[in-house]
């Protein structure tokens, strides 16, 4: 899986358009006009505006909303000392979690330069560019004097990350585990493992939390910092311990706290058993903690526990902190960021663990409840509240400590523009991946031998979304997999032609028969059917053997949905079955119905295909606002289709009556919310634009989800197939080799445990 991995992760970076970000513009730019008001001669008014006003350049360019990410290749996450250019990878990557978690644009820069001077001459140089400035993967202890001459000489927002992130968010997770041991944070002893930025950006943002630094023992590579010690440097020297100890099994002994910010495996289960009464452990070495998390449960029962990985409860994530903070600092303007904006953030993120935890969070982690508890001291990354509790705590310290020039005045106002900045880094992707690797389930693939399946397949399979299982010839599918270089090894493939499935054949087609023979099938009929992976495919599932089953590559859709329907059929309450396409857009999700079953559906067929689609869309924990699609509004032209759709819509504003649903009008007034509001204001979307779409007819949900699949940028995932009695999906013919793992993801979702 390493092997893979790494391969994915090269295609990653290399495919398509190399690297992670770009730069877009945000203005028109289509005609004469526009790019002479982009540049010459529109361009000069702004220049001289500035030239008046300095200030003005928040007005009049993207300083205000852009950080520059800055390395120097230094101390690159666990890879050490490797250059800028080697270095660049990540720093585009921290560009791309700063944008879709808070809207905040990025430039990266890489400076090759190591000596401590000239790096700060060269930022001063370029930081009238920037409304912030993110230091990031410089070695101490170089980045101790980097940061604080900047600070002391800027006056925007700056903050070397790796120092500081990992401190606020381990500060957040000590306040909470101490409503838990109900121990005070002066009277705690404190042992931190490791003596590089984060873990004194830690230790120090500790003290200022109330932490005695005579109870701090912090150890290096060559042991505990004590008062013999000749080899440390000035910054190592401010945390000498007055102690006895010399390693870290004997600096433990009797310790409340462990932070272990140093290599794997270095904590051993005697040493935990040292510490003191409900220890707080924080083993943040990655991947491998100084202690693994299952051993440590084991070993004590009464530890509080976090580690850096995501696989674990209590993950230290820095993404919880960076674009948060930045978000917060630049709306205010603030001038630095300052140990009251660490603490604020610190504080904020606390007290989110303890409010009740959103629908959606559980979901992606496949949690019936999680709440605040030992298990749960920091938020989840996918917590969409963060930004809004977390910015606004910023924002709020930075105009407390009287550092901010643009102060806020209207904080809900300001809350609500951060939750549409939100939509911007729109979840749902993220939340559907997690909650399938919280509860994987066995996959069959009909079409194995295709190499977009088995390349989907290798996707899901290592990053434990599902456990595939390929149908086809065996030969043929372990020959692509070898010419490939595919990472599927062990992986089940069943040959449903082969001599070893004669007798599993024929028990499926005994039952398929038992199915169909009121309906004209023969057994003969049904053994040949067995034959066909189309039909073998759902009989897995149907058995039990599978939990869902992918299908449709090579196939039309209604020849690939009609073995389905035959073996495992509708859910009992259902009337009938339709699909869906989920279109993913930065504005939020959008709901497109029925796109692949139903013709010409009747009133009572589009009253059914309506409830179906508001409880998938209610299952994304996502509240339905339905539109029923048509050429006019509200009968202002008559036609035996409208009057289909004013019946379905009677139907359900008299049974349904808490749906929000309303029609028939034209998708142009169903997406405007404005033109609701001044047209149609009885309208029961009341003044808010639709997320869901119903199509009155095949014939034009066709045709619009094939122009959407070629006109607009971002995922498109469909057609989902509501109603069946078990998880089914059946994919467009030709489907890519994302689109199939975005499918893969809907099958494990609606797999009803």
């Amino acid at each position: 899986m390493d092997k893979l991995f790494r391969k994915d992760a090269l295609n990653y970076h290399a495919l398509g358009r190399p690297g992670k970000i770009e730069v877009i513009p945000t203005k028109p730019y289509s005609t004469q006009r526009d790019l002479s008001l982009a540049y010459s001669p529109g361009v000069a008014d702004p220049c001289l505006e500035i030239k008046k006003n300095p200030d003005d350049v928040y007005k009049y360019t993207a300083k205000g909303n852009l950080v520059a990410v800055i390395s120097n290749g230094t101390a690159v996450l666990g890879l050490g000392d490797i250059g800028t250019e080697a270095g660049k990878p990540v720093m585009e990557g921290k560009g791309l979690l700063f944008k879709i978690f808070a809207d905040v644009d990025v430039f990266d820069i890489e400076v090759d330069e190591k000596d401590p001077e000239k790096f700060i001459q060269t930022v001063k140089a370029i930081a009238p560019t920037f409304g912030g400035i993110n230091l990031e993967d410089i070695k101490a202890p170089e980045c101790f004097e980097i940061e604080k001459r900047l600070k002391e000489e800027l006056n925007i927002p700056l903050m070397h990350d790796d120092q500081h992130g990992t401190a606020i968010i381990t500060s957040a997770g000590m306040l909470n585990a101490l409503e838990f041991n109900k121990k005070k944070i002066e009277d705690l002893k404190i042992v931190v493992n490791g003596a590089g930025a984060a873990a004194i950006s830690c230790t120090k943002l500790y003290i200022a939390l109330g932490a005695n630094p005579e109870n701090i023992i912090m150890l290096d590579s060559r042991g505990v910092i004590h008062e013999d010690r000749t080899d440390l440097n000035e910054t190592k020297k401010e945390f000498i311990s007055k102690t006895k100890a010399r390693n870290l099994a004997e600096a433990v002994k009797g310790a409340d706290v462990f932070l272990g910010l140093s290599v794997g495996g270095v904590m051993k289960p005697e040493m935990l058993l040292t510490m003191a009464d409900e220890p707080i452990v924080f083993a943040l070495a990655n991947p491998v903690p100084e202690i693994a998390y299952d051993l440590a449960m084991e070993t004590r029962k009464d530890i509080i526990m976090a580690t850096g990985r995501s696989d674990y409860p209590n993950q230290i994530n820095n993404v919880l902190g960076f674009p948060y903070i930045f978000r917060g600092a630049l709306d205010v303007r603030a001038t630095e960021i300052n140990e009251e904006m660490k603490l604020a953030a610190s504080k904020a993120l606390a007290e989110l663990a303890k409010l009740p935890v959103p629908e959606e969070v559980n979901i992606a982690f496949k949690i019936q409840n999680l709440s605040f508890g030992r298990e749960y001291i920091i938020p989840k990354p996918t917590d969409p509240r963060l930004i809004e509790i977390v910015a606004p705590a910023v924002a709020k310290a930075a105009m407390d400590s009287g550092i901010a020039k643009k102060p806020i005045e209207d904080w809900d106002t300001y809350k609500e523009e951060l939750r549409k900045r939100l939509g911007l880094s729109n979840p749902l992707m993220r939340q559907m991946k997690a909650a399938c690797k919280r509860s994987p389930k066995k996959i069959v693939l009909a079409d194995g031998q295709d190499y977009s399946i088995l390349k989907a397949a290798e996707i899901v399979r290592n990053e434990k979304l599902a456990e595939p299982i390929l149908i086809g010839d065996i030969k043929v599918i372990k020959r692509k997999i070898k010419e490939n270089e595919l990472e599927l090894e062990g992986v089940e493939i069943i040959d449903n032609k082969c001599d070893d499935e004669k007798a599993r054949r024929f028990e499926f087609a005994k039952l398929l028969w038992q199915k169909q023979q009121r309906k004209g099938m023969t057994l003969t009929a049904a053994q040949d059917a067995m034959l066909h992976r189309n039909y073998f495919a759902p009989m897995l599932v149907e058995t039990g053997y599978a939990d869902a089953v992918i299908k449709g590559l090579t196939r039309n859709y209604p020849d690939s949905i009609k073995p389905s329907l035959q073996i495992i059929g509708k859910k009992p309450d259902c009337a009938t079955v339709s699909g869906m396409y989920i279109i993913n857009r930065k504005e939020g999700p959008l709901f497109l119905s029925d796109c692949t079953v139903n013709k010409e559906p009747t009133s009572e067929e589009l009253v059914g295909i309506t409830l179906q689609t508001a409880k998938e869309v209610e299952l994304l924990k996502i509240k339905p606002k339905i539109s029923l699609l048509s050429y006019s509004n509200f009968g202002s032209v008559p036609g035996k289709l409208n009057d289909r759709l004013k019946k379905a819509v009677e139907i359900l504003h008299r049974d349904y009556p808490e749906l929000i649903v309303d029609g028939e009008m034209q998708a142009s007034v169903a997406l405007d919310a404005e033109l609701q509001k001044n047209n149609f204001p009885f309208s029961k979307l009341n003044g808010e634009a639709a997320n869901t779409l119903i199509f009155p007819n095949l014939a034009s949900a066709n045709i619009a989800h094939k122009l959407l699949y070629e006109t607009i940028d971002g995922d498109i995932i469909g057609p989902v197939l509501n109603g069946m009695n078990k998880s089914v999906q059946v994919l467009r013919m030709g489907a890519s080799v994302n689109e199939i793992v975005n499918m893969i993801m809907v099958a494990v979702m609606h797999v009803e445990d």
